[in-house]
């Protein structure tokens, strides 16, 4: 066998290993999912004990199990939607946070580095004044969306009229815009003293509004946009390589940068729309995935995907433990430490 055949063989062979390993940990992440999720719907004011949750859910999928009433009530109506909602966000904004650091080489940045966050905040804050409580029950997470895509949009134009498409120039519209929407959320709050609380509440991030409608309106947006994603692993490979490496290798620098903060943006858009701004998930997760996994965003995305969804059911189920607190209070708590981490981190 010659030498250029061993050398086949060696890297054949770290290939395969490499492959076991992420699908190891991909197993150990959604098994980790499914157990939080069980363990999460049996805390609360009234225990629920696990066996008796695979009981109902076994029995909802058509197995004829004994069930108490009183417990499928809680556990289908109240308990599973809200967690499998936080699960869905969680992921969302991982996932949203992987393509800005990816895209932006730096592990510091977030999904709300662009601004969606104050225009989807916005446009909640417009529904809740404009708009009956009744009609607004499902309006407004359709108005924060809108919200959040008018951000995005106004962002792009404000680089379109510099005549020159960077990623800095991206960097700076965001910010500017931000600014703007959060000045203007402020005057609508300002006007709106009896409203100013439950606006001031939903911004902070909390799920308290989640049913089953709201799963099956997200489930299947964020199905097609984590497969979206995954399709531009190899492009953010290449990225990290630096942009004329990556344009070496065959990839459309040009194109790659306008496309991925619209597909972040959109992640972005649909957890704000649907749960508030929930902070720092999407810088904390990614950054502590790629500790664990490395930089490939083969194996990144999923399992960011993955943690991102574990991380919110338990600040979540911490949230309603302690008094019902908004969980963008909780994600606040554990990631301004990771912040600061990072920052020496970088500086030292």
């Amino acid at each position: 066998m010659t030498y250029s055949s061993y050398k086949l063989l060696d890297r054949l062979g770290r290939v395969r290993e490499r492959l076991l390993r992420w699908r190891a940990i991909l197993a150990y992440l959604t098994i980790g999912l499914f157990a939080s999720i069980i363990i999460a719907t049996a805390i609360g004011p009234v225990y629920i004990p696990p066996q008796e949750i695979l009981s109902i859910i076994m029995y909802r999928l058509g197995f004829n199990l004994p069930s108490s009433q009183g417990a499928m009530k809680i556990i289908l109506q109240l308990r599973l939607p809200r967690i499998i909602l936080g699960c869905l966000i969680g992921a969302a904004l991982s996932l949203a946070g992987v393509i800005m650091q990816g895209l932006f080489r730096n592990p510091l940045a977030d999904p709300y580095i662009l601004g969606v966050s104050s225009g989807a905040s916005l446009g909640a804050a417009l529904s809740t004044m404009l708009l009956p409580p009744v009609i607004g029950i499902y309006t407004t997470p359709l108005a924060a969306f809108l919200g959040g895509l008018a951000a995005i949009t106004l962002v792009y134009g404000v680089v379109k009229l510099t005549g020159r498409f960077t990623i800095g120039s991206l960097l700076l519209a965001g910010v500017a815009i931000a600014y703007l929407f959060s000045a203007i959320l402020s005057i609508v709050i300002w006007l709106l003293s009896r409203d100013s609380h439950k606006i001031l509440v939903w911004i902070m991030g909390g799920l308290w509004g989640a049913d089953w409608l709201r799963v099956k309106i997200i489930f299947p947006i964020l199905l097609l946009l984590t497969v979206i994603s995954l399709g531009f692993s190899k492009d953010l490979n290449a990225l990290l390589l630096g942009e004329e490496t990556a344009q070496s290798l065959g990839v459309n620098v040009g194109l790659i940068e306008k496309l991925l903060p619209i597909l972040a943006s959109l992640l972005t858009g649909v957890a704000v729309a649907f749960a508030g701004a929930i902070g720092f998930i999407g810088l904390m997760m990614p950054h502590i995935m790629r500790m664990i996994v490395g930089p490939d965003h083969r194996i990144l995305i999923p399992s960011s995907a993955l943690a991102g969804g574990i991380f919110l059911i338990w600040a979540d189920a911490a949230a309603r433990c302690l008094m019902e607190i908004p969980v963008g209070v909780v994600t606040a708590l554990c990631g301004v430490p990771f912040f600061i981490y990072l920052m020496r981190r970088r500086i030292g």
